[in-house]
């Protein structure tokens, strides 16, 4: 079986401005660099014979290259809870599009349309109920701009839990055109 994922990977100087956003949540599990990624679609177990399907549909997707910019950190929570700690990305709407064309692709192999919100994201951590209070990382929410940087592909991602926590491994890139 394995785990799979469609996301944008950043480019290194884009995860090094990330890297140092990170800090001002005692407890938090920060990602590192090769965590780093905009997932347009979390896909789940399936076997090889599906993972192929979905390599098919993900290659027959046309969208032109946009470019995108890290803009404002936030906190996403269930029932007050908070779970994870993000830096957001402006403008959202190209990455709307790419997301329901990734979407109706895999849909497209029998995979059921993902019926959550899409809010796009970069998580920077993982956050429990151990983790202190996120004030200091959201202190300078407002004046987090990157420059803009130029997308041109997305990627199918295996991910492999371990004790140590994921590991990440493209699998395919998928130019856009």
């Amino acid at each position: 079986m394995h785990r799979l994922f469609v996301a944008i990977r950043p480019p290194s100087h884009v995860r090094d401005a990330l890297l140092d956003l990170m800090g001002g949540i005692s407890g938090a599990r920060w990602q590192d660099d090769d965590q780093l990624h905009l997932t347009l679609r979390f896909v789940g177990e399936v076997d090889r014979h599906r993972a192929e399907d979905i390599h098919a549909a993900l290659g027959s997707i046309h969208h032109p290259p946009f470019e995108l910019a890290v803009s404002g950190l936030g906190i996403f929570d269930k029932r007050g809870v908070p779970t994870t700690a993000w830096a957001g990305v402006a403008p959202p709407e190209p990455v709307h599009t790419l997301h329901k064309k990734v979407d109706q692709a895999i849909a497209r192999v029998g995979i059921e349309p993902d019926r959550r919100a899409f809010h796009p994201h970069i998580t920077l951590a993982r956050l429990g109920r151990s983790s202190g209070p996120s004030d200091g990382f959201l202190a300078g929410s407002g004046t987090v701009r990157g420059e803009p940087f130029p997308v041109d592909s997305f990627s199918l991602y295996e991910s492999r839990l371990t004790p140590e926590g994921a590991v990440y491994t493209e699998l395919e890139s998928y130019p856009l055109a």
